[in-house]
């Protein structure tokens, strides 16, 4: 859909499923329509009814969801992102968390306290 639509697609989105799962419409027994432009009222955060964060184009890979050399870290060294906000962006895959993970650990390698003499 395109960002801010205000389009009820549901009808075009039941008969293709159905197209390859014969039946499908049969078993829906309630149904719910939630809009981009329903979703970014419901939370500015999903600017143009996006949940993944946005355009995921070459330049939002390395400034998204700020422009700073590890995007997991924040100005509270003890706070992460892994939103689907990071690199490498929304997916199934849980690389935002193990790339967040690892940031982590590399700020406790710096910060190890000295060894008890």
């Amino acid at each position: 859909m395109p960002p801010g639509s205000t389009a009820d697609v549901t009808e075009a989105i039941e008969r293709q499923i159905e197209r390859f799962a014969p039946g499908f419409r049969d078993r829906i027994l309630a149904r719910h329509v939630t809009r981009p432009a329903d979703l970014e009222r419901y939370n500015p955060n999903y600017v143009g009814g996006d949940i993944g964060g946005g355009v995921a184009d070459l330049a939002q890979m390395f400034t998204r969801p700020v422009a700073r050399l590890d995007p997991y870290s924040t100005p509270n060294p003890r706070v992460f992102l892994c939103s689907s906000s990071t690199p490498p962006g929304a997916g199934v895959h849980g690389m935002c968390g193990y790339h967040a993970a690892t940031s982590a650990l590399r700020r406790l390698e710096r910060f190890k306290p000295a060894p008890l003499r």
